[in-house]
């Protein structure tokens, strides 16, 4: 059993930054995909990226060369850089690993951590 605990979501202006993080505690393996998804009020989750078991990382076209996900294997802890954020990035960010099928960032994901707010103002 995996458990996913974010964290480092808030409150910004328009072209701020912020950092998130995810906390991976229990069976955690390294080779397992890892990503972060958001939800908007009264829409879909979406994927925004994902880095898959061999390190490869892949970005949903409304982030690309905004956000960056990395990983810290020996701590278990996935990040996400917001840079540039825009009044439309807001929304519950979740974090999710083993990946199970589909494709990297609309396919199905075992475990899902709770969600942390980004929320940004124009």
């Amino acid at each position: 059993q995996v458990q996913l605990v974010e964290s480092g979501g808030g409150s910004v202006q328009a072209g701020g930054s912020l950092r998130l993080s995810c906390v991976a505690s229990g069976s955690v393996y390294r080779s397992y995909t890892m990503g972060w998804f958001r939800q908007a009020l009264g829409k879909e989750r979406e994927g925004v990226a994902v880095v898959d078991s061999i390190g490869r990382t892949h970005y949903a076209d409304p982030v690309k060369g905004r956000f960056t996900i990395s990983k810290d294997d020996a701590k278990n802890i996935l990040y996400l850089h917001l840079n540039s954020l825009k009044p439309e990035d807001s929304a519950m960010y979740y974090c999710a690993a083993y990946f199970e099928g589909g494709s990297w960032l609309s396919g199905t994901y075992k475990y899902w951590g709770q969600g942390t707010q980004v929320t940004v103002s124009s």
